[in-house]
C-alpha cells in the first residue's frame, strides 16, 4: 500500500504522524517494561511515579517525549532528574515503526515487525541494565513467529526451523566450550556467549527465518566486537552484554537480511562464462 506510486501525498503526511504517535505511546510503555520486569513489579497495578519522591505523576506528565521536554527533564514536584532514557527509548520505537512501514509497507507481517522490535528494544536496555535476558519476552517472540507464519508466506516453515538452530546451536556449543575453558583458567563459572543470547536467536530465527536471523547475527556480532575493543582499550574490561548488540543486529537483519543474503549468494554462484556461451 505505501509503495503504491498513485498514492496521494496526503496520505504520507497523515499517516506517519500518526505511526509516530503510536510508537511513542507505546514506547512509554517499553519504559514501563525495562524498569518493572527485572524487578517482577507489576506492569499495571501501580501508576507511574518518580523514583525519587515516589509522587504520583500527573496524566498531562505522561505524554510521550513533550512532557520530559516541557519539564527539562525534571520531576514537577521534587525537581530530580528524569533520566534521557525515557524520550530515547519512546522517539526510538516511534523511528523504528516508521522505519519498519517504510522498508515492509503495511500490512499483518510488518505490524507483527513492529511488535517484534518492541521486545528487542525493551531485550536492548534490560541486558543492558541487569546482564539478563527475560525470558517472557524471549516467549513473546516465538509465539509472534505463529501468526506471521499464517499470514507471512514468504518465510517458509523450513526456512523457520533452520533459523531456529542455525545460530542459536553454534552459540551454544560457542557458550558451552568458553565456558570450560574459562572455568579451568579462572575457577569462574562463565560463558562465551550466554545462554539468554542463545534462546533469543533461536526464538528469533523462528520469527524471521534463517537467511535474516543469519544477517543478524552478523551484524550483530560486528558491533559488539568494535564496541568490546573500545570498551577493553578504554576501561580494561572484557565482560559486557551482547543483547543490546543481538537487537541492533535483529533490527537491520529482519529489514535487509534476505535480500543481502541472496546477493551474497549470487555473488558466491556466479559464473562469468556462462554469459559466454
Amino acid at each position: 500500500m505505501l509503495h503504491n506510486e498513485f498514492m496521494s501525498p496526503v496520505f504520507y503526511i497523515l499517516f506517519y504522524p500518526i505511526v509516530f504517535f503510536y510508537g511513542i505511546c507505546i514506547g512509554s510503555f517499553l519504559n514501563v517494561v525495562i524498569f518493572r520486569l527485572p524487578k517482577n513489579e507489576s506492569l499495571i497495578k501501580r501508576s507511574s511515579h518518580c523514583m525519587t519522591c515516589g509522587e504520583k505523576i500527573r496524566i498531562r506528565d505522561l505524554v510521550p517525549i513533550f512532557s520530559w521536554l516541557f519539564l527539562k527533564g525534571k520531576c514537577r514536584k521534587c525537581g530530580e532528574k528524569i533520566s534521557p532514557r525515557y524520550p530515547i527509548v519512546e522517539a526510538l520505537n516511534g523511528i523504528v515503526y516508521i522505519i519498519t512501514f517504510t522498508v515492509l509497507d503495511f500490512n499483518v507481517h510488518s505490524i507483527l515487525c513492529c511488535i517484534f522490535f518492541s521486545v528487542l528494544i525493551c531485550i536492548g536496555f534490560m541486558d543492558w541494565d541487569t546482564m539478563e535476558i527475560d525470558p517472557w519476552l524471549l516467549l513473546i517472540i516465538a509465539l509472534l513467529a505463529v501468526p506471521d507464519f499464517f499470514f507471512y508466506k514468504e518465510i517458509t516453515l523450513v526456512s523457520r526451523l533452520i533459523g531456529l538452530v542455525c545460530i542459536s546451536v553454534p552459540f551454544f556449543l560457542i557458550g558451552e566450550i568458553s565456558g570450560a575453558v574459562i572455568k579451568k583458567r579462572t575457577g569462574e563459572k562463565v560463558r562465551g556467549i550466554e545462554l539468554g543470547d542463545t534462546v533469543l536467536m533461536a526464538a528469533c530465527g523462528l520469527m524471521i527465518g534463517w537467511k535474516a536471523v543469519v544477517a543478524s547475527a552478523f551484524f550483530g556480532i560486528a558491533i559488539a566486537a568494535v564496541v568490546g575493543l573500545i570498551n577493553k582499550f578504554r576501561s580494561g574490561e572484557s565482560k559486557f552484554a551482547f543483547g543490546p548488540y543481538l537487537a541492533i543486529g535483529l533490527f537491520f537483519g529482519t529489514l535487509f537480511g534476505d535480500m543481502l543474503v541472496d546477493w551474497y549468494i549470487g555473488l558466491l554462484t556466479y559464473d562469468p562464462y556462462a554469459q559466454l556461451q
